[in-house]
């Protein structure tokens, strides 16, 4: 049982009534995962969905010259994939894993079914697939309309947030990939961010040292996406496990 390993922290299944929850834990598997790793390949059929429970996944656009940039991401606050509950059984993008954590494997199968047959849980997942969407429009606008320093806090602080750490693995180049941009413009970036004393960086790795240095460089997309969180799920719950 999941419980038995690691307290369940995504906020998706928190928000579900304990009687859904506890039909749940028995068909889910506790796996790590690893940065780079794929989940899904595009137009490949999706047979497990994953609540994310530590880290970032993202949803990756590839172009046919090589190129890529995320053009959306799952944190603790939801599953993979969630257009594969109603109806969309392969995978429209690249799924991968960018920040490393764990999630809890489900079988796309099985909670299909528990759909049809728990109304709190299709109701559930309905509005987190509404959210879901709203965060795929938000990423756009914000890729289009705010500079490359505002994502860049925008993104640290929503990989901190689901990293469940201060400190945390993201490499210039998976952070040049969720923001559509170079790596070397993420260096010249992240040299401005560390020269200011909001993060720490070295091999690979970073360290947010003023959290509130970042959310004030931040653009209003992590703002707006933390509020619609609070309201899609309410206040923070307690892990459970």
């Amino acid at each position: 049982m999941a419980t038995e390993v690691e307290a369940i922290t995504n906020r998706l299944l928190l928000a579900l009534p304990s009687s859904t929850l506890s039909r749940l834990i028995p068909e889910m598997e506790l796996i790590e995962t690893q940065s780079g790793t794929v989940i899904d390949h595009v137009n490949g059929l999706i047979e497990h969905l994953y609540f994310v429970n530590r880290g970032i996944v993202s949803m990756v656009k590839v172009m046919r010259d090589g190129r890529s940039v995320e053009v959306g991401a799952v944190g603790i606050e939801g599953i993979t994939d969630s257009n594969a509950l109603f109806g969309v059984d392969v995978a429209i993008t690249e799924t991968m894993v960018q920040v490393p954590g764990s999630a809890l494997k489900i079988s796309r199968r099985f909670l299909s079914d528990q759909l049809e047959h728990d109304r709190d849980l299709r109701r559930m997942m309905e509005r987190y697939w509404r959210f879901a969407f709203g965060q795929l429009a938000q990423t756009a606008a914000c890729n289009r309309l705010h500079t490359l320093e505002e994502r860049c806090c925008r993104w640290l602080l929503t990989s901190r947030d689901s990293a469940l750490a201060d400190t945390f693995p993201l490499t210039h180049e998976f952070l040049a990939t969720m923001l559509g941009t170079t790596r070397s413009s993420v260096s010249l970036t992240a040299k401005v961010l560390h020269r200011a004393g909001y993060i720490d960086y070295v091999r690979g790795v970073v360290t947010i040292a003023d959290r509130a240095g970042l959310e004030e460089t931040s653009c209003e997309c992590y703002a707006e996406t933390a509020a619609e969180m609070n309201r899609l799920f309410g206040p923070e719950t307690e892990p459970v496990g």
